[in-house]
């Protein structure tokens, strides 16, 4: 993994259900650094993969995980079991270059990581409904506002359309997209590329107005004015 000075692009492995090697792969590129959120570090031991950092209260690892990452060299930064974030929040949070939280205990030693450009979470989709939810919140973190982030479990991607994020997807013709108000009602919604265009429109929190537009092509772009959207871009089997 790189660590150049350069903005870097970081792929961090949640510990909800575990994606597949092909589709770790599929995203975590040479170039790229490699976040754990705790028990994310399991599925890159059992597939080889170092990590460039390990975070979290490490509650989901083994003593034996635990001894063949320090093996690995590999950064663990250990946070207490009664701290208010998710690992995976500490993760982000170490990924976008913020502030992480301080407890009464030794101090927090970072690696040095390069600055991120973008964001790929892996492992954060399904089980727990609650920690499912929450997860998706986590992208609206104010650390995160400047960097595109996307949430990836098997062929559904989610991202976040903020007014100064607007949402560029790539997928094939057939596509579902779902565009869902986070936190209130979103105004003047515009769209491209998609079977039932939106132009300067509103979408309401509660009813399911966004539910199953289709990309007609392989691109497709979502724009707001005011408001917060969770855009969930469902791809056909392929």
């Amino acid at each position: 993994m790189s660590t150049s000075v350069q903005p870097t692009r970081y792929v961090i492995l949640a510990n909800g259900v575990p994606p597949t090697l092909p589709e770790i792969l599929h995203w975590l590129r040479r170039d790229d650094c490699l976040i754990c959120a705790d028990g994310g570090a399991r599925v890159a031991l059992a597939h080889a993969l170092r990590p460039d950092a390990v975070v979290g209260d490490f509650d989901s690892l083994s003593v034996n995980e635990i001894a063949a990452l320090e093996r690995l060299a590999t950064p663990l930064i250990r946070f207490p079991n009664t701290k208010n974030e998710t690992d995976l929040e500490l993760a982000l949070l170490l990924a976008a270059g913020a502030p992480l939280p301080h407890y009464d205990q030794s101090p927090v030693v970072l690696p040095p990581l390069p600055p991120c450009r973008e964001m790929v979470i892996l492992g954060a989709l399904g089980g727990r409904t609650d920690q499912t939810l929450a997860n998706m919140m986590l992208m609206l973190l104010p650390a995160l506002a400047a960097i595109p982030v996307r949430m990836v479990a098997g062929h559904e991607q989610i991202t976040c359309v903020t007014p100064t994020m607007p949402a560029e997807m790539s997928g094939c013709a057939g596509d579902t997209v779902s565009l869902l108000p986070i936190g209130g009602h979103v105004y003047g919604i515009r769209t491209d590329g998609l079977e039932y265009p939106l132009h300067d429109e509103t979408l309401f929190f509660g009813p399911a107005q966004g539910i199953s537009n289709v990309m007609l092509g392989s691109n497709a772009r979502v724009w707001v004015e005011q408001g917060q959207l969770l855009c969930i871009l469902s791809g056909v089997s392929r």
